[in-house]
Parts: C-alpha cells; sequence; structure tokens
C-alpha cells in the first residue's frame, strides 16, 4: 500500500511524494562505534602514532555497569608486564543492585587481550623506542566492550602550546569564512 512522504530534494525544499519506495525513516550512520568512556586528556598530553583495538577481560558486573555508563578513563593506564599488557587504574563504578554475592573493586587491574604479534610490536617500541601506552576509549563493537589503546610520545610544553595555537587559528579561520 502506497504511503505519503514528506521529503526535502537537493535545493532544500520540502516536496510530498506518495509511492512505495519513498524514505520511510533515516538511515543509520555508519561511522564511529559508541563510546563508553574517553579519554580526552591523553590527546593533549601525547602525540598519537599507532592505535590498536584491544579486548578487555571483565566481570559480569563491570560489563552492566559500562551498559550504564559507569566507566573513567581520566587516571587509567597502560603496562606491559611478562608479554602481556593490563589496564591499571580504570574506574568502574559498580551498580547497587547489579551483584550483592560479589566484591566489586571498582579499580581492579584488568588484562588486556591482543594479538601475540600486537603484543610483541608493543613491547618492542615501548622497551627500545621510549613510546608510551595510553588507553584512549572504551566502546562497543559487536556487544563486546573493546578499548582503544594509542601508542604515543610524550609533548613538551611548547608542543601543547603549538598545538593549542593551531586550534585557534583553525577556529579564527572558520569564523572569518563563515561571515563572508
Amino acid at each position: 500500500m502506497p504511503h505519503r512522504c514528506i521529503v526535502r530534494d537537493g535545493g532544500g525544499t520540502l516536496k510530498q511524494h506518495w509511492g512505495y519506495n519513498a524514505p520511510v525513516s533515516k538511515p543509520k550512520k555508519a561511522g564511529a562505534p559508541p563510546a563508553i568512556a574517553e579519554n580526552r586528556k591523553a590527546r593533549h598530553e601525547y602525540f598519537i602514532e599507532e592505535r590498536y583495538d584491544a579486548g578487555l577481560s571483565l566481570q559480569g558486573w563491570e560489563v552492566k555497569a559500562m551498559r550504564a555508563g559507569r566507566a573513567q578513563l581520566a587516571e587509567a593506564y597502560v603496562y606491559l608486564r611478562k608479554g602481556e599488557a593490563y589496564l591499571f587504574g580504570a574506574h568502574i563504578s559498580p551498580l547497587t543492585s547489579a551483584s550483592t554475592h560479589v566484591l566489586a573493586d571498582p579499580i581492579r587491574t584488568r588484562k588486556l587481550l591482543l594479538n601475540r604479534r600486537e603484543l610483541d610490536h608493543l613491547v618492542g617500541a615501548v622497551e627500545r623506542e621510549g613510546y608510551t601506552l595510553v588507553p584512549l576509549e572504551l566502546f562497543w563493537k559487536h556487544g563486546r566492550a573493546k578499548l582503544r589503546v594509542g601508542l604515543g610520545k610524550g609533548k613538551q610544553m611548547h608542543d601543547k602550546r603549538a598545538t593549542e595555537k593551531d586550534r585557534d587559528w583553525q577556529r579564527d579561520k572558520s569564523r572569518i569564512m563563515r561571515g563572508r
């Protein structure tokens, strides 16, 4: 059965459209996965050169808390020990109703799940070349929690000022172009 739909054409005007092929709903955006938590300070403090998506070894109450958006990466960091990667200092606050029989530790150390090849590359970069592993964001991918880890070098104070100066110039440039 045909249905009536109001669509916007390329010029911005609204048109009424009857028929079977009229768009009914907005298509889903195929973009970045929805973020649970983000470490915004990491991009300010480090030059991020490579990014890796790592799985997390979590308990059930942690998954429920992350679905409720109760995770923070502000004080977190990643360290390597015996060829394994661990997330240290990430705060996942437990829900009051999630689990009463389990003693929840909100800042426990969580193991990161990476391929052996990726781990070997990260160990070499951190130990030999002086890089740092920084947690960037927590997100969901196919129903599983993932952590995006960045391999980066620390910024000096003059680097931070240069980045801020470039950002201000881009903002001013867009204002000038908008005003034309």
